[in-house]
């Protein structure tokens, strides 16, 4: 279930209260008239069933809603009742296969926005890959997949390709590109420092490395990881379970192979460049891609769930 929050204009209350309550995907419903300040209007709280939920905004924008008053949506943990689980009856599929897809493009919106932390656990990221490539550790190659955050920024393009939000699109690339690069830049002038005093030399990273080689020599197997780490992570992200986010994480090298690039320029390693460069590129394109047709396929699926089954009871 999704908890709703409304502030809802004199104007359309009754229009509003009419439809929860008709709805029989809908309980809980609680009216507070008056009792919003900021903006002025009735406060109006339910419950609603997640696969129904983007139908029952939808009912709700086209009341006006989102512009003369104001929506919020909230996850519910549990909701024990005969009426939630009637609720829950009343709406079509599974409430993991529901997208809600108000909250997928806020998610995407806010992924897509540069801040200090994601350029910060991207260049932690992208420093202990450059650690793992010098000492040869599978371990700490583990480690920097997982603090590394860009999944966000491509689930971004993805969704904003998809569902035609240009300024999300870009958002989302600005981000990545400019992202990788800091993080790259500082990697390369630490490991410059390293080098100049004397921990680390070309054949640090040019010498055989048979735990972090792979992260170098993309192949046919990177596009297939890539690919079904894109549709993972792609589901995690409109299904709610941010957890399968972890293991997305752990299968791609995006910022592994940022970190064998930086180490690549900085000791200056030529055959090892255009290697990490590629993977780091093959994962990037292969997760948006999947990501893409992962929301294609969702959309086009629900469109087929018969109209009567979303109507009001």
């Amino acid at each position: 279930m999704l908890h709703l929050r409304l502030v809802v204009p004199r104007s359309c209350a009754d229009a509003v209260s009419s439809l929860l309550v008709e709805d029989a995907r809908v309980t809980n419903v609680l009216v507070m008239p008056g009792a919003s300040l900021d903006p002025p209007g009735d406060a109006m709280f339910c419950d609603v069933a997640r696969e129904a939920a983007s139908d029952v905004l939808g009912r709700l924008r086209s009341l006006g809603l989102d512009d003369a008053g104001t929506i919020a949506i909230e996850d519910v943990d549990a909701s024990p009742s005969r009426q939630a689980r009637a609720a829950e009856q009343a709406a079509p599929g599974s409430p993991d296969d529901g997208v809600v897809w108000d909250v997928v493009i806020e998610k995407a919106y806010a992924d897509a926005r540069a801040s200090w932390s994601f350029y910060a656990f991207l260049t932690l990221a992208t420093l202990i890959a450059g650690v793992a490539v010098v000492l040869d550790s599978s371990i700490l190659v583990v480690g920097a997949m997982v603090v590394g955050p860009e999944f966000g920024a491509v689930a971004a393009v993805a969704t904003g390709l998809v569902l035609a939000q240009r300024r999300l699109t870009l958002g989302g690339l600005r981000l990545l590109a400019q992202g990788f690069a800091f993080a790259i830049l500082v990697t390369v002038l630490l490991a410059l420092l390293a080098r100049a005093a004397g921990w680390i030399d070309p054949g640090s990273i040019s010498a055989p490395r048979p735990l972090t080689g792979f992260i170098w020599k993309p192949d046919r197997w990177s596009v297939v990881v890539a690919l079904l780490a894109g549709v993972a992570g792609t589901l995690s992200q409109t299904a709610g379970r941010s957890s399968a986010l972890v293991g997305v994480f752990i299968s791609v090298t995006t910022v592994p192979a940022a970190g064998n690039l930086a180490l690549a320029l900085a000791l200056w390693v030529p055959h090892e460049m255009g290697g990490a460069g590629a993977q780091l590129a093959i994962n990037l394109t292969g997760m948006v891609v999947a990501g893409i047709i992962t929301l294609v396929v969702q959309r086009l699926l629900w469109s087929r769930v018969p109209h009567h089954v979303r109507a009001i009871s």
